[in-house]
C-alpha cells in the first residue's frame, strides 16, 4: 500500500528536483556540478516517483527505457572526443565556439558541455536500471 501523502508529495517534487537538476547541470561548467551531480539528482526525483508509485508506472512516466539512455550518453561522450580528434587536437580535448541567439546574446558552447551532457544521461540511465530492477524484485 503506497502513501496518499508521498504520492501527493511527488507531484509537487519531482518538476522541483528536474528544474534543479537542470540548473546543477548548467552551473558545473564555472562552478562545482555538471552532468554527474545532475544526472544524480534527476535520477533521485525519478527514483522517488518509483518509490510513491511503483516501477511500473514510473517506468512509463519517464518513457525512456534505461539501457538506451546508457548506450546514448556513451555515444555522446564518445562524439565529444572525436570531434577534437577529427579537428587535429588530442582526444577531449575542449573546443569552444559561439552560438548567436537573438535576445540572450552569444552563448558560448563546446565540448566539454556535450562530454557533461552524456555523463548526465549515463548517470540517469545506469541508476534508474538499477532503482527500477529493485523496485521490480520487491513487488
Amino acid at each position: 500500500m503506497r502513501s496518499f501523502f508521498l504520492r501527493t508529495a511527488v507531484r509537487v517534487l519531482l518538476p522541483m528536483l528536474l528544474l534543479f537538476s537542470i540548473y546543477l547541470f548548467l552551473r558545473g561548467h564555472n562552478e562545482p556540478g555538471g552532468g554527474f551531480v545532475a544526472g544524480l539528482t534527476a535520477a533521485a526525483a525519478w527514483s522517488l516517483y518509483a518509490i510513491a508509485f511503483d516501477s511500473r508506472h514510473a517506468r512509463a512516466a519517464f518513457r525512456v527505457e534505461p539501457r538506451r539512455l546508457i548506450a546514448t550518453g556513451l555515444l555522446v561522450i564518445l562524439a565529444s572526443g572525436l570531434i577534437s580528434t577529427f579537428s587535429g587536437r588530442s582526444y577531449l580535448s575542449g573546443i569552444w565556439f559561439s552560438l548567436p541567439v537573438p535576445g540572450l546574446g552569444d552563448i558560448d558552447l563546446g565540448t566539454p558541455v556535450l562530454f557533461d551532457l552524456g555523463v548526465f544521461m549515463t548517470v540517469i540511465g545506469v541508476t534508474l536500471g538499477i532503482v527500477f530492477s529493485l523496485e521490480e524484485v520487491e513487488e
